[in-house]
């Protein structure tokens, strides 16, 4: 059964909860082991996971922000690094369909794999030297224009999904220019391979490995993108980035309550459910959890709902849900330690991987320090 051919949101929250169930159970291993979960993602493929932020036309399901949200958090519930990997592809995909950002043969032709074959494409644009691309860095990756097209060189860090991607865009500066462009590099190209760098003790199975391009010849039209320096427009597909944290903040919860329900040391009658400072700690962890909720799927809800002006207008408001909920999902999982006592330490304790793995939202885009900044600009715009 495919999700695109259920009929309702609620029959595709079924099935992809059914598909990811064994996920959890495989992501101890693979964090222990520093593994890539290749059979999560056969797993999504199984059920047309990837194709459905393909728009319409092409074969694909066009679901909502809000819905791709909700099923993103499902996910991180059962596996943050899948979650994360996933999301990346699941929305430029769905942004770039909607955008039309590429020449639409370029487009149809990925969009066409992807919902045929379940073939993977994501971003490869930071670097060593520049750090974050958000923070402006001009690539140091060059792509040189020749007879026939182009040859890029240069190293990528932090390339995730790189074991198991079909399909890279690279940003790089193009030689004897100012400008610098994305180019559509496949897997299969010369010159391509990955270095497998990825030693975070934080979303372990992400492979965010570095991508290597050593003399890649790619055509003219692989050139998908010149960009534009400066201000970048409102992206709301990048809230997949808070629904994967606030469903690893999930798992963490549940796991919490369902130790204060069922542990009862000799030294009290009951579980310590019954103590007043464990449903302290329980009603503060349901209440970051529930403003997370409203704050995440209001704005999705806002994206939806609005047109192209007033979502160019909702940055500060992505980058806000951003730092609210992964902050929050932290404070959740802190919660959820402080209640489980010395066992949240034990290496066959789930909570130490999800505390590991939410702290790596601190360092996904948007960086807290520039959606402050944003905020106090934009309060004191409002004054002037």
């Amino acid at each position: 059964m495919k999700l695109i051919d259920l009929g309702t949101v609620q029959e595709r929250v079924d099935l992809l909860t059914k598909t990811v169930g064994s996920f959890a159970s495989r992501a101890r291993q693979h964090d222990e082991d520093g593994t890539f979960p290749f059979e999560n993602f056969e797993d999504l493929k199984a059920i047309g996971y990837p194709a459905l932020t393909v728009p319409k036309e092409y074969g694909g399901a066009a679901i909502t922000l809000s819905e791709m949200l909700q099923f993103q958090e499902i996910i991180g519930k059962s596996d943050g690094s899948t979650a994360l990997s996933i999301g990346w592809h699941m929305g430029i995909m769905k942004h770039l369909g909607e955008n039309e950002t590429w020449q639409k043969e370029t487009y149809e032709a990925i969009a066409r794999d992807v919902v045929h074959t379940g073939a993977l494409l994501n971003n490869a644009a930071s670097e060593p030297a520049t750090g974050s691309p958000t923070r402006g860095g001009k690539p140091e990756t060059f792509a040189k224009e020749t007879n026939g097209g182009w040859v890029i060189n240069g190293r990528k860090t932090f390339t995730t999904l790189s074991p198991i991607l079909d399909y890279f865009v690279v940003s790089a500066s193009i030689d004897g220019t100012d400008q610098v462009g994305n180019f559509l590099v496949k897997r299969s190209r010369d010159g391509v391979r990955i270095d497998k760098t990825w030693d975070s003790i934080a979303m372990k199975g992400t492979g965010s490995h570095d991508l290597v391009l050593e003399n890649v010849n790619v055509m003219k039209d692989d050139l998908v993108e010149r960009l534009t320096p400066g201000k970048k427009k409102a992206a709301g597909w990048l809230l997949h980035i808070p629904a994967c944290y606030l469903g690893i903040a999930g798992a963490a919860q549940d796991h919490a309550i369902q130790f204060a329900t069922s542990y009862s040391p000799n030294s009290i009658e009951g579980t310590i459910s019954d103590l007043p400072n464990v449903k302290q700690k329980l009603g503060e962890m349901e209440l970051r959890m529930m403003e997370s909720r409203y704050f995440l799927y209001g704005v999705a809800k806002k994206w939806d709902e609005s047109d192209t002006a007033t979502r160019d207008m909702m940055g500060p408001e992505l980058g806000a849900v951003k730092l609210s909920v992964v902050n929050k999902a932290i404070e959740v999982i802190d919660l959820a330690m402080r209640i489980t006592g010395a066992r949240s330490l034990s290496a066959k304790n789930p909570l130490q991987r999800y505390y590991r793995d939410v702290r790596a939202g601190l360092h996904n885009p948007p960086m807290d320090d520039m959606t402050i900044m944003q905020l106090a600009s934009q309060s004191t715009a409002e004054q002037k």
